[in-house]
């Protein structure tokens, strides 16, 4: 069975549930902004092009922010503090200091807080120019990955700019703003206000700052029209509303396309910390490599490349601070270590053609013994592809550095691997693939019987436990033509050894009951 097609719009409003964690902003947030962008740029009566601007800036106007993430973590205690300064005026010093004796250090003692919240006054602006010269950059570099044009570029260039010329990092003001900017501006913070505080502070909120940070001909379409626009974001199902309000007609991604997508996001996610970058394109490699040389079908090789590009989206979800700590984590920080990988099935669950790869990716720190997370699972519950994948990534992982530790040494990790693997934590053959993969010589490979693929002898593991077709295929996940034929395939090279007899599948192996 293919896998279902996957939109455009699908991926990025995904790839949006990912910059609401980044932001430490409520799930849908970043739909929100682009439901009220879009209705705003629908009410002023521009064009299908121009709404299609507007919708994608909106979703994806915040990709940049795990680019800074580590830095504005050590600056503030908690990068995501940033969430409560989207409301605040930056022009009302009496806002501004608020907002740092409230939010900067709070998880810190008095001493480093009282440094940070000092640091933060006196060097404030000079950061954040830096900040949005970084976010932009990796906003336009990732987003030219995904295949979006010049011209969108440019509004990503301008998130943090304003109407009057006082915003950053090159203070572009009026008309110079792509009006997509300027949309997706307004409808940001109006959606803000609107969620915390409803339609009235909203419209309050947009008229002190209209011909300040806002265009004022749109300031006015805002409060005149805001009832209307804002109904939209009542809905229980957002997701289904953004993906039906897309304007135009919907783009689909050939499978270049979607890997080309999936690796800008692999590298969105590692910038979450130093010692990340690089890390899912890594996993990516070995697990699929790894695949082939156990065996598996194209297919499944396909399917776990792009699960290991996605592995760790759910790491946004988790500050910068706690990925970054140099001692060890508390027992509070562990449960949020803990709940990346169901950030990561949670932010692709909502799309049918992503759900699979996010079932997949999650299982990434799931052990054999039942030792790992989120789910505890035992080995009956992990297919070959998610042994695979636990293994490349927990080989990726010790060949890197984190701040608790440097990185092992290729062959150190290696016999760390293999060590895990004969306590159970690992399965044997999946490590054997994955340290063949990574260059490796298997130091327990032995010769399959009968020339059998590894994926053969899992078949012939479960048919000698009494499993049936229809068995076989579910703990798999394949179809049971292809558990069929595979069986067939175990029995011919099985009796091609033995004496000449009879070559039919006993009707018990293939049975479907």
């Amino acid at each position: 069975m293919s896998a279902p097609q996957l939109r455009l719009a699908e991926l990025m409003a995904s790839l949006s549930l990912a910059i609401d964690l980044g932001n430490g902003q409520p799930i849908e947030w970043v739909m929100k902004c682009t439901l009220l962008g879009l209705n705003l740029a629908k009410a002023i009566g521009l064009s299908d092009d121009e709404q299609r601007e507007v919708y994608y800036l909106s979703l994806l106007r915040h990709i940049g922010c795990t680019a800074t993430a580590p830095a504005d973590a050590r600056r503030m205690g908690d990068e995501t503090v940033v969430a409560e300064g989207m409301t605040i005026d930056l022009d009302d010093p009496a806002q501004t200091l608020s907002f740092v004796l409230r939010n900067v250090g709070k998880t810190k003692p008095l001493a480093e807080r009282l440094r940070l919240m000092a640091n933060m006054l006196a060097v404030g602006s000079e950061t954040a120019h830096t900040t949005c010269v970084a976010q932009n950059e990796v906003a336009e570099r990732l987003a030219g990955m995904m295949g979006f044009a010049s011209n969108f570029k440019r509004g990503l260039s301008q998130t943090f700019e304003r109407w009057d010329g006082k915003g950053l990092p090159d203070k572009v003001q009026g008309e110079d703003l792509t009006l997509a900017a300027r949309i997706a501006y307004l409808a940001r913070d109006a959606a803000t206000f609107y969620h915390l505080s409803g339609i009235d502070a909203a419209v309050t909120m947009v008229r002190q700052r209209s011909g300040r940070h806002f265009d004022p001909t749109l300031a006015e379409a805002f409060c005149r029209h805001a009832p209307d626009l804002c109904e939209s974001l009542e809905t229980d199902s957002v997701w289904e509303v953004v993906l039906a309000a897309e304007p135009g007609q919907s783009a689909w991604l050939t499978d270049e396309q979607f890997d080309m997508a999936a690796q800008a996001i692999a590298d969105f996610t590692d910038l979450k910390s130093h010692y990340l970058v690089g890390h899912s394109r890594r996993v990516a490699k070995i697990a699929a490599d790894a695949a082939k040389a156990y065996g598996l079908p194209e297919a499944d090789v396909v399917t776990i490349r792009r699960a290991g590009w996605l592995h760790d989206i759910g790491r946004v979800g988790v500050t910068a601070g706690i990925w970054e700590k140099p001692g060890p984590l508390t027992a509070s920080e562990w449960e949020q270590v803990r709940l990346h990988p169901y950030f990561t099935e949670r932010v692709l669950s909502h799309s049918r053609a992503l759900e699979p790869l996010g079932t997949l990716a999650a299982l990434h720190h799931e052990r054999l013994d039942g030792s790992g997370y989120h789910r505890r699972l035992p080995a009956s519950m992990l297919t070959p592809l998610a042994r695979l994948l636990a293994a490349a990534d927990g080989y990726c992982a010790m060949t890197e550095a984190r701040p608790h530790r440097p990185a092992l040494s290729h062959a150190a990790a290696a016999t760390e691997l293999r060590r895990d693997s004969t306590i159970g934590k690992f399965d044997p053959q999946t490590v054997d693939a994955v340290l063949s993969a990574a260059g490796h010589r298997a130091a327990r490979l032995r010769r399959a019987p009968s020339n059998l693929t590894p994926r053969e002898i899992e078949i012939l593991r479960l048919i000698a436990r009494g499993h049936s077709t229809k068995q076989i295929a579910r703990q798999l996940t394949i179809t049971e033509k292809t558990a069929e034929n595979h069986i067939y395939n175990v029995y011919g090279k099985l009796v091609s050894r033995a004496a000449p007899g009879p070559r039919s599948l006993p009707s018990r192996i293939i049975c479907s009951t």
